[in-house]
C-alpha cells in the first residue's frame, strides 16, 4: 500500500483521530435521541461524521493522487511558535496569574497582545495595519461578547477599573 498523497493522508488521519476523540468524549454525556437531544448528541454526531470523512480522505489518498506523490513540506516552526505563544499569552492576559502577582488585564489588552504577537508569525510586520486590525477585533469582540451575549469577563485591567 503506497500513499499517493501525503497531505491528504495525514489530513484525513487527523480528522479521523479528532473525530474519534470527540465521539468517545461525548459518551460521558447523556446523548438522548434525535427528537430529544441531550448534551452529548451534537459532539457525538459531529465526531462520527468527522471520523467518517477522515476515513474517506485517507482511502482516497491511498487510491489516487498526483504523479509526484504530493509530499508534505517542512514544518513552519516560526509560525507555530508565535501563534501558540500569542494564544497562551491571551489566556494569561484575560485571567491573570495571581500566583505571581499578575492581575487580569482584560479583553482589550489581551486582544492587542494576541494580534501583535501573532502578526510576528508573518513574513513582514507593519505596526499600523496590525494596530487597526487589533482595534477592529477589540470593538467586534466587545460588541459580540460583552454587549450582545453579556459574557461576564474583565474588559479592562483590574488596576484601571478598581
Amino acid at each position: 500500500m503506497a500513499i499517493k498523497s501525503q497531505k491528504d493522508f495525514f489530513a484525513g488521519l487527523m480528522f479521523t483521530v479528532v473525530g474519534a476523540a470527540f465521539a468517545i468524549g461525548a459518551n460521558g454525556y447523556s446523548v438522548g435521541s434525535g427528537a430529544r437531544m441531550g448534551p452529548g448528541y451534537f459532539p457525538l454526531m459531529l465526531g462520527i461524521l468527522m471520523a467518517f470523512l477522515g476515513v474517506l480522505i485517507v482511502v482516497n489518498a491511498v487510491r489516487s493522487g498526483p504523479a509526484n506523490g504530493d509530499k508534505i513540506g517542512k514544518w513552519a516552526w516560526k509560525q507555530i511558535f508565535f501563534i501558540l505563544i500569542a494564544n497562551f499569552l491571551f489566556g494569561i492576559m484575560i485571567g491573570g496569574l495571581p500566583s505571581i502577582g499578575l492581575p487580569p488585564m482584560g479583553l482589550i489588552v489581551g486582544i492587542y497582545v494576541l494580534v501583535f504577537i501573532a502578526s510576528l508569525a508573518g513574513s513582514e510586520f507593519k505596526v499600523l495595519p496590525t494596530f487597526v486590525l487589533a482595534s477592529i477585533l477589540c470593538v467586534g469582540s466587545y460588541v459580540a461578547f460583552i454587549w450582545a451575549l453579556k459574557v461576564q469577563m474583565p474588559v479592562w485591567p483590574t488596576f484601571i477599573t478598581g
